[in-house]
């Protein structure tokens, strides 16, 4: 059969084409390859490039694999009891902290006590209102927030709101727009710039309220949803936030000062800002504030392994996250063998981070062999940051039992030196035991190999969690 010619010519075309088009990418490909061969950098421009990437390099491995802070206290025999002055004094000098004498404490037990409290404080502000956040998130609560700073704004009180590049990263353009439009201002911590991804880890993990530089609100919870209501089948975190009012306000404010001229570039001054504290009532509190330095070591440590080690009777600890380094599991397990009762409730099966709570589980061994006990809450994921020792001294804050809060993060925390807020924070800490699971020597042997398995994986990120 004769094939008509317009027929035969179609027909062979897309083979040829096809071999056409391949020859024809060939080709360009090798002269792209040429035209990059021939291009000659200068010698600096290549030394620089190997520089930078081999400095990058090294930076993301000793992220990784680097050392965990060591420290350990000289002289630790003759540390002073820790209901003294002179231990007051100690703490003041090495955690760069003042000693406030004078003030109001409020503890307040989950979202549905926090923020009604916060809002009230904003709704209420005639001179300023400053808030920092790791965590700001669109939602319920966050559109609450945002509405009141800006109504507070059109009234002409300076609101300024500070939140992580990172950590609030959805709350931008309609979200923030009414705050913005009222004359709000609103800086974000850490931006994504070329010039400081070396220190793109690091960031702000406080959580900050300052009204009119008399009130203050600290403690572990953002502006989510998660610690309003809860969402879905996850039900409403539990946290704590406390109050504050008197000489230790300043102090908050002058930490969020900080943040926000690193933000910023303003400087914040006046008496809206810090006004003359006039409070009779005695209280003893410490604000720490603590950035990472050089070597990693920060206020926040010191604070921690100071408390730790005068402990006499009792330490109670209650954290979303427990990775404590070496010298810190030696500090729990020195302070068990001198007689303290030490405590540890962790989130359980409702923790938003499975694998920090795998790894977590797989250092339980050592305490539980010294003899502590360990508990995990089982309602919902157990977000407060507390820590009580001897039932004299109380921290709340935002540093969590790791080393990114340790090492890492930009955090923040009150020390308070009293029986009456120590005693309503362990009371907060029964009844969550009573909702927890008691975790034995025995349990945390016959855990699964799924498990196990999972605990190598997080030993490569612990230094990140």
């Amino acid at each position: 059969m004769l094939l008509h010619p317009k027929e035969s010519w179609s027909g062979a075309s897309e083979g040829d084409e096809a071999r056409v088009g391949l020859q024809n990418d060939g080709r360009k490909a090798g002269v792209a390859m040429m035209i990059l061969l021939s291009v000659t950098l200068p010698t600096s421009w290549v030394v620089v490039g190997a520089v930078a990437f081999v400095l990058m390099a090294m930076h993301v491995l000793g992220g990784f694999f680097g050392p965990m802070p060591a420290y350990r206290i000289t002289g630790a025999e003759d540390l002073p009891r820790n209901d003294s002055d002179d231990f007051l004094n100690l703490i003041e000098s090495l955690a760069d902290a003042k000693v406030n004498r004078t003030g109001v404490i409020e503890v307040l037990t989950n979202g549905d006590r926090f923020y009604p409290a916060a809002l009230e404080a904003i709704r209420n502000a005639r001179r300023s209102v400053d808030l920092e956040a790791y965590i700001f998130q669109k939602g319920e609560i966050g559109r609450l927030y945002v509405e009141a700073m800006a109504e507070r704004a059109r009234a002409g009180v300076q609101v300024n709101l500070l939140v992580d590049a990172f950590g609030s990263m959805g709350a931008r353009g309609d979200f923030l727009r009414p705050l913005l439009d009222a004359g709000g201002k609103v800086a974000r911590y850490n931006g994504l710039k070329w010039y400081r991804l070396l220190g793109l880890d690091n960031r702000t993990h406080r959580e900050l309220l300052i009204v009119d530089g008399r009130i203050g609100f600290i403690g572990g919870a953002g502006v989510a949803d998660q610690w309003y209501k809860g969402s879905g089948k996850a039900p409403r975190w539990r946290d704590t936030l406390v109050r504050v009012e008197g000489e230790a306000v300043p102090n908050l404010q002058a930490t969020f000062a900080e943040n926000w001229l690193c933000s910023s570039g303003e400087l914040l001054v006046g008496d809206a800002y810090f006004p003359e504290i006039d409070c009779p009532r005695q209280v003893t509190s410490l604000v720490i504030n603590s950035t990472p330095s050089a070597g990693g070591s920060t206020r926040a440590r010191v604070l921690f392994q100071l408390l730790l080690a005068s402990a006499r009777e009792s330490i109670s600890i209650t954290t979303p996250y427990f990775l404590p380094d070496k010298s810190l599991m030696q500090e729990l397990c020195q302070a068990i063998e001198r007689g303290v009762k030490v405590r540890v409730l962790v989130p359980g099966r409702k923790s938003d981070h499975m694998l920090t709570r795998s790894t977590s589980r797989g250092g339980y061994g050592r305490l539980l062999h010294w003899g502590a006990t360990v508990y995990e809450y089982q309602p919902a994921m157990i977000h407060a940051k507390i820590l009580i020792v001897d039932r004299q001294w109380a921290v709340v804050g935002s540093t969590n039992f790791d080393n990114r809060s340790f090492g890492i993060n930009d955090e923040v925390n009150m020390a308070m030196r009293n029986a009456a807020v120590a005693q309503r924070l362990e009371s907060d800490m029964e009844a969550d035991l009573r909702q927890a699971q008691r975790i034995t020597l025995e349990d945390w042997r016959h855990r699964g190999v799924t498990e196990r398995a999972t605990e190598l994986i997080g030993w490569v990120f612990e230094r990140q969690q």
